[in-house]
């Protein structure tokens, strides 16, 4: 069954001007669980001791949703999302050729390294490992398969395809993903950002491509135009491509016009 994995929590606050509270983060939290999400992108923890504190009252809140911690391929970033009581880790790293050597003038061979080893670190204090692969629409789709290999050797169980700067469109993500999904070690979550204005339909398009999780937020608040908008991934898979999910679209529904208040959309 096709699951969804909120990050309003995080991928969402990193809109220009959004900045939730901690009282108005464990109500996301609630609403989503009550909706029945059964993944949440909770935050940052290497972000710093408010943000382990909220992570913290999520965990303690009896949520059914499992709480996910974001985090570079650092070791600092993963002590902190120990400390923020994280089991379930999601290890982001660069892919395309672009970000690694342009933005982190490093080489393929250095982050396969780094992530190797973060992966080893979490897995070291028990926790389950997502990986993530960051801008990996612009990456080479060999050195995806042979990153994912690696990762899920080294305990990995998932990969996020990251459409980073929303440059796809729906019959490339179909044809991308079903590519991926018949050679990836690991299962594929796709990640749409919203550049183009095809982040939900791209969304449908990596779910008819085998993706087995697809990840958005709340209202498809994102940094840039934002993210795949979660309620209506929601009501395009149920409605328009008839699967089946146990998420209450009405919660969902419920939950944007809390978020656009937040926000004052």
């Amino acid at each position: 069954m096709l699951e969804l994995v909120d990050t309003t929590l995080r991928d969402g606050e990193q809109a220009a001007g959004i900045v939730f509270s901690p009282d108005e983060k464990l109500e996301i939290a609630k609403r989503l669980s009550a909706a029945g999400i059964p993944w949440i992108e909770a935050g940052t923890p290497a972000m710093g001791q408010a943000e382990q504190a909220a992570i913290k009252e999520m965990h303690g809140a009896g949520l059914t949703s499992k709480i996910v911690t974001w985090n570079r391929a650092v070791e600092g970033d993963i002590l902190a999302s120990i400390a923020a009581e994280s089991s379930f880790l999601h290890i982001s790293i660069p892919v395309s050729d672009l970000h690694i050597t342009e933005k982190l003038k490093k080489s393929r061979e250095w982050v396969i390294k780094e992530m190797r080893a973060a992966i080893l670190l979490a897995k070291s204090f028990g926790c389950t490992v997502f990986l993530g692969a960051e801008d990996a629409s612009r990456a080479d789709t060999e050195f995806f398969l042979k990153v994912t290999d690696i990762a899920e050797k080294a305990g990995a169980v998932r990969v996020r395809y990251a459409d980073t700067v929303g440059c796809l469109e729906p019959l490339a993500a179909q044809k991308i993903i079903s590519r991926l999904t018949a050679k990836s070690s690991l299962p594929i979550e796709f990640h749409g950002h919203n550049d183009f204005g095809m982040a939900v339909a791209n969304s449908l398009a990596a779910a008819e491509g085998g993706a087995q999780f697809i990840s958005g937020t709340i209202a498809g608040i994102g940094e840039r135009a934002g993210n795949a908008a979660l309620e209506k991934v929601l009501k395009a898979l149920t409605e328009l491509s008839a699967y089946q999910t146990r998420i209450k679209l009405e919660h969902l529904k419920e939950t944007a016009k809390y978020v656009n208040m937040l926000v004052g959309s």
